[in-house]
């Protein structure tokens, strides 16, 4: 038997399974004697969500909600090449490949704003407010500058059996917010965001 939990967020609605066994785990992990008042009800469903997502995120891999159709560059290519792409794309982040296909980097936003003079150039706008101040751009320092230069490297990889729960601690351990999905000779094959790993593990309620 299986519950079916609305969750509803500030802009959107998902769906929870939770199972017999979650409830189970929730009771156990309560302890003692179980006495079903309001307070015992919500901590016992706020510990058997829990269990929930944990067994969800466990067994969803990499491959199951991975991109496959991924925007990356090599690591000849040019800055303004690069920003072209991410700009196409509508891209945050891109890997960075070597002759062999194999990802050596990745470059994110972040890397062409922290080479684009000083530590308080952190947003868009404060780029833009430097411009405006300097009567330049601060990218021009960056402009002939190659994907190599940029990247950060090595790369934070993961393999096509990566469970989702591991994918998840990996961006708040690495404060990142995608990751590359390589194969055993480090080829890349997909790629996985944020977003992969909240929409798939919480599906939205549609209508």
């Amino acid at each position: 038997m299986k519950n079916r939990v609305e969750v509803e967020t500030e802009q959107e609605k998902y769906l929870i399974d939770i199972s017999d066994d979650d409830v189970l785990q929730a009771m156990k992990q309560l302890g003692g004697y179980v006495d079903i008042t309001f307070g015992d009800f919500k901590e016992l469903y706020h510990i058997a969500c829990s269990h929930a997502l944990s067994r969800l995120m466990d067994s969803v891999r990499a491959g199951d909600i991975m991109t496959r159709k991924v925007v990356s560059v090599h690591r000849q290519d040019q800055s303004v090449e690069i920003a072209q792409r991410m700009a196409d794309h509508n891209v945050s982040g891109i890997p960075v490949l070597d002759d062999e296909e194999q990802v050596v980097g990745i470059i994110s936003e972040n890397d062409f704003l922290s080479r684009m003079g000083s530590r308080d150039v952190t947003s868009f706008m404060s780029i833009v407010a430097r411009c405006l101040q300097q009567k330049g751009c601060l990218a021009v320092p960056v402009s002939k500058q190659k994907a190599q230069d940029i990247m950060t490297s090595p790369a934070v990889t993961v393999g096509e059996d990566t469970p989702v729960s591991k994918i998840v601690k990996i961006f708040a351990e690495k404060k990142i917010n995608r990751v590359p999905v390589t194969s055993e000779d480090g080829k890349l094959i997909g790629i996985v965001s944020r977003a992969d790993t909240l929409q798939t593990v919480i599906p939205r309620v549609k209508g």
